[in-house]
């Protein structure tokens, strides 16, 4: 796979992550409201002084430009690392892959990624859950049939693609499992 379809492929893998992560993400989506609100009432700031022991060493490479901060930010930053402290160390380890793959984006593909991410929290709540059973779905599959699925899908044209989406979007229930059955079985041979 070239470079190309590489970052595509991570940018499509981080926006499932998005989607199956929308609540906590949530919180960081309302800090950003939050700070387009700030015309109306401005936002106290977190004096560092504040901050429990616990936070001011999760947020400690923050310490020296923590006053220099927007006060939305200081927040948001304040409630991540309340977050931090609640997880277990594999839940922070994962957290911490998770955001140097994004770390490692290139811009353009970020803005897609929070495009993708804005265009889900749009959707209604059951469209919402049911593109997070498909992702879970996915993401059980054996991984040589997830590769080929992606193969699969980056073979098609963009017309391909959309034709499959709305046959997709518009099948029953019943169809959709004749469909999966017959992409089984394609990976198959």
């Amino acid at each position: 796979m070239n470079i190309t379809n590489t970052r595509t492929m991570t940018a499509l893998l981080m926006s499932a992550c998005l989607l199956c992560l929308a609540p906590v993400v949530s919180s960081v989506a309302n800090a950003s409201t939050a700070a387009s609100a700030r015309d109306a009432a401005p936002a106290a700031g977190v004096p560092w002084s504040q901050l429990a022991p616990e936070q001011q060493r999760v947020l400690a490479p923050y310490r020296e430009r923590w006053n220099q901060l927007p006060p939305e930010r200081q927040q948001a930053i304040a409630r991540g690392a309340e977050r931090w402290q609640q997880m277990t160390p594999e839940q922070q380890q994962q957290a911490q892959q998770r955001f140097q793959q994004w770390q490692s984006l290139p811009p353009a593909e970020r803005q897609k990624v929070r495009q993708r991410y804005q265009q889900f929290r749009e959707l209604p709540p059951e469209d919402q859950q049911r593109l997070r059973e498909g992702f879970h779905k996915f993401q059980s599959l054996p991984p040589e049939q997830r590769e080929q699925l992606r193969e699969r899908w980056q073979d098609m044209t963009p017309e391909q693609r959309q034709k499959t989406k709305e046959r997709w979007k518009n099948a029953t229930p019943e169809q959709r499992e004749k469909m999966r059955k017959r992409m089984q079985e394609r990976g198959a041979t």
